[in-house]
């Protein structure tokens, strides 16, 4: 790997499994300062260990003091915030009907509040010292309507909208800020759909052209390139990295 983020300072949230982790690993392979949050503490405190003992924040993202904390926790250890990963979130993908008003909000405290909390805390820092990059963790369903996802798609959609808004407000103070939108990825949760229902796991990568969901480390590597400098003039896009289920 090369050290195109050597010195900057990433949060990367949801980091403790998964696609989150695998953005963490890949951010720190390319010279980044860590800081890492999650709900669950357990898996988060080994994730950093593994990472070199980078500071961590436990907590629920969609509440704003906690997002406020993730954000303070990385200036207090190192010293500033250069890069915010958006990635907490997690699905209940069920039929729309099948939801329950907490099963409903569940889904959009996870993924969009999560997002706009952290990032409204995030924001001042980066204008203050003119520069800054935000990555958010959307989904390619919400251009390909797949199957029980509606709840999500809702969620999702606004973490897609709040990257196009906040985009062109903080376009003059150094600051880009995009999304990347997966579709199915091998993580342990599409594990646990392939084994509780294959027959629907299929339908989800039957949208792929090229036949596989996507490994994580193939999300992280777009994540990656757009929090750095070098994508300084990508700014409120969504970008899928869907094998194709969505074109153009």
């Amino acid at each position: 790997m090369s050290a195109a983020l050597k010195g900057q300072v990433a949060l990367v949230t949801g980091a403790a499994r998964g696609i989150g982790y695998a953005i963490a690993e890949r951010l720190a392979s390319e010279g980044a300062k860590l800081a890492l949050a999650d709900t669950d503490g357990a898996a988060l405190a080994e994730a950093a260990q593994r990472l070199g003992g980078v500071p961590t924040t436990t907590g629920d993202l969609a509440k704003e003091d906690v997002a406020g904390a993730a954000v303070e926790r990385a200036v207090t250890a190192h010293g500033t915030l250069d890069i915010l990963i958006n990635n907490a979130g997690g699905g209940i993908i069920k039929p729309f009907l099948e939801h329950t008003p907490e099963t409903l909000r569940a889904t959009i405290d996870r993924n969009l509040w999560t997002a706009l909390w952290c990032t409204w805390h995030a924001l001042p820092i980066m204008r203050a010292k003119g520069y800054g990059r935000v990555v958010n963790i959307g989904a390619d369903s919400v251009r390909n309507g797949l199957w029980d996802h509606a709840a999500y798609n809702a969620a999702k959609g606004g973490v897609h909208a709040l990257t196009t808004g906040l985009a062109r407000e903080f376009a003059l103070d150094g600051i880009t800020i995009n999304t990347v939108a997966p579709c199915a990825v091998n993580t342990p949760q599409m594990e646990a759909v392939v084994k509780r229902d294959p027959k629907l796991a299929q339908k989800f990568v039957s949208v792929i052209p090229l036949g596989r969901p996507a490994e994580m480390a193939e999300v992280a590597s777009m994540v990656s390139y757009l929090a750095s400098r070098e994508a300084s003039f990508v700014t409120g896009q969504v970008i899928s990295v869907n094998g194709g289920s969505t074109m153009l």
